[in-house]
């Protein structure tokens, strides 16, 4: 998934597409749209969610699986901060801990699935550069 992401990002992906000040909350809006865009492909497998209350907090993206052998998927994007994070690890490490932090699975717990069957995923971002990690 990480080549992936890289891949189109770096071939597709414009300075002004993806915003110069990684404080403002723009460029963080423009890889959760796109993200969000590739995965219209799994409604028929997942219900997708965005920007929804689950827990403490509002996670970025979550796919309730329709199907009991699929595993639920919480999705939390971050774009790096210099000031903050000495690399975009850091940024990765940032996401999954606010989706631990904030409780993010409790929708899906509701609901029935199982803690170890729900996936979590941090996108850290920096311009054209992507690293995912997950928990």
């Amino acid at each position: 998934m990480n080549d992936y992401m890289n891949e189109v990002s770096q071939s597709v992906f414009s300075c002004f597409d993806t915003g110069k000040n990684p404080s403002k909350k723009e460029p963080e809006r423009f890889y959760h749209g796109f993200v969000l865009g590739l995965m219209v492909e799994l409604r028929g497998r997942y219900v997708l969610t965005s920007n929804r209350e689950s827990g403490f907090g509002r996670y970025d993206v979550m796919m309730e699986p329709l199907n009991e052998t699929d595993d639920g998927v919480i999705l939390e994007f971050k774009v790096f901060q210099p000031k903050k994070e000495k690399e975009l690890a850091d940024t990765v490490k940032a996401a999954l801990r606010q989706i631990e932090e904030k409780n993010y699975e409790a929708v899906l717990e509701a609901k029935g699935i199982a803690k170890g069957r729900i996936r979590k995923y941090g996108f850290a971002f920096c311009g054209n550069e992507v690293l995912i990690g997950g928990i």
